[in-house]
């Protein structure tokens, strides 16, 4: 439910229920009344005695705004008689304590009691000649400095008494019970709003603190659980940014340490090499070319290292637009056959595929980030080739979706405990390290650009017989 249907529903109910529970009140205590006490508390009694009330307070109403001098007039005494007689009602006019005009029959004692009273009609009951009145006294001053009254007197009808107090009965316990709903519906709908929102605002505090693990619960109307949905999402959110900059922090720490652990054999090799040169050791020609060839190798191993350190920071990064084309995968891999094959064959390997799709099949690929990682794996194939005759097999088949592309080479292959680091940054087997030229990153390059293209990328160990590299990549459609 959402705030504003509860606030409806909290005044409708702030209303009605007050209504009802003084109905059922007013009903069982006419009940009550007229079955055990015999009061009559009808409708006509009742508006019988509010028009009583009614005339009374017009009468002393147009007395008071007339000249206190004029009630000495036939006139404004025939107008008084003539709308007291409309509920048979009588009046007295007094001047000095004297009796000027009288509609009934009434006794100086009487007239004594009567100016003792208050203002109050219900407490002020008297009876004259067997009748019972209620008394509303009416004060007059004259110009000439007298001073005189008006008494105006209502009859009382029967049961009025009951009648009067069950009418303050109704408006008490209307009151009453507006009151108590309203409290409670008020402290129901602030408990419902209020509880969520201090929850809210302890996350809040939570997450400001650094605690990004507090998890914040959906509670309370719509509203409140939409917000709430919304400040899970953005704790989410700033958790993962949290989380990706520290990874972000470890992978350049990281990067600088290996980059700097790779870095240094090249540089001591030079360094080795110029000072050999500095101190004359290459004294013949054919040895300074000899030292300079290494001197350039060794900064061309350096050149490379960084390319592919800078390349793979802004692939992590995600910082490299990928130019997606539809591609003819078969084509594509006989081009990448046919530019390999030369180098390869220098050092006895063969490099061949394997067709065993049905249909030609499309992928959707940046044809120059995925040569790059197409290369790399052949690239470590070639370094890694330890036998006489040497095999790179590129097999093709393919799923309901997918074609799986298969490189498998007949190298030294991989221990099966280490076939899944093989993707990781400066990986390389531990008897291969020192001797073996290459930045460390060619398949975790490989692996950035695969995962880019939303394929999956992942190794099998033949064990002495070769090592498999597996690409999957969705098929065009």
């Amino acid at each position: 439910m959402n705030i504003r249907k509860r606030l409806i529903l909290t005044n409708s109910i702030t209303i009605i229920l007050p209504i009802v529970f003084t109905f059922i009140i007013s009903f069982v205590y006419i009940i009550v009344s007229t079955s055990f006490f015999n009061n009559d508390l009808s409708t006509d009694n009742f508006n019988k005695i509010l028009d009583i009330k009614y005339e009374l307070i017009n009468t002393s109403s147009s007395i008071l705004k007339q000249n206190p001098d004029a009630v000495e007039q036939d006139e404004f005494q025939k107008n008084i008689k003539e709308k007291l007689s409309k509920f048979n009602g009588e009046a007295v006019i007094l001047k000095n304590d004297n009796i000027i005009f009288s509609t009934i029959n009434v006794s100086k004692f009487d007239v004594e009691k009567c100016l003792s009273f208050d203002n109050k009609l219900s407490k002020n009951k008297i009876i004259i000649n067997d009748k019972s009145y209620t008394a509303s006294i009416i004060p007059l001053a004259f110009k000439n400095g007298d001073k005189g009254n008006v008494i105006l007197f209502a009859p009382i009808i029967s049961n009025q008494n009951s009648i009067e107090k069950f009418a303050a009965m109704i408006i008490s316990v209307f009151i009453l019970s507006f009151i108590i709903t309203n409290v409670i519906m008020s402290y129901l709908l602030s408990k419902r709003i209020i509880k969520p929102v201090k929850a809210l605002k302890n996350a809040a505090a939570e997450i400001s603190s650094g605690n990004l693990e507090f998890e914040i619960m959906e509670d309370g109307d719509k509203e409140i659980c939409d917000l709430c949905r919304d400040f899970e999402k953005m704790r989410v959110q700033l958790k993962d940014s949290v989380n990706m900059k520290m990874k972000y922090d470890d992978n350049r720490r990281m990067l600088v340490s290996s980059i700097s652990h790779d870095l240094k054999t090249p540089i001591t090799s030079i360094k080795g090499y110029v000072e050999g040169i500095l101190d004359g050791i290459a004294n013949t020609p054919e040895k300074q070319e000899d030292y300079l060839n290494t001197i350039y190798s060794k900064a061309e191993l350096m050149d490379v290292m960084i390319d592919d350190l800078l390349l793979y920071s802004k692939l992590d990064l995600n910082q490299i637009p990928f130019k997606y084309e539809k591609t003819d995968i078969v084509k594509y891999f006989e081009y990448c056959i046919f530019e390999s094959s030369e180098e390869l064959a220098k050092d006895n390997i063969k490099i061949h595929m394997e067709n065993g799709l049905k249909n030609e099949n499309y992928v959707i690929i940046d044809r120059e980030r995925m040569r790059r990682v197409i290369m790399n794996i052949i690239n470590n194939a070639h370094k890694y080739m330890d036998k006489d005759q040497g095999e790179i097999i590129i097999s093709l088949r393919e799923t309901n979706l997918s074609i799986i592309i298969e490189i498998r080479d007949n190298g030294a292959g991989i221990s099966e405990e280490d076939v899944n680091k093989i993707f990781d940054r400066f990986y390389r087997g531990d008897a291969a390290r020192s001797e073996t030229k290459g930045s460390g990153l060619g398949l975790a390059i490989a692996k950035q650009i695969v995962e880019g293209h939303k394929g999956k990328i992942w190794a099998l160990s033949h064990g002495n017989e070769g090592t498999s590299i597996l690409i999957s990549l969705a098929k065009a459609q």
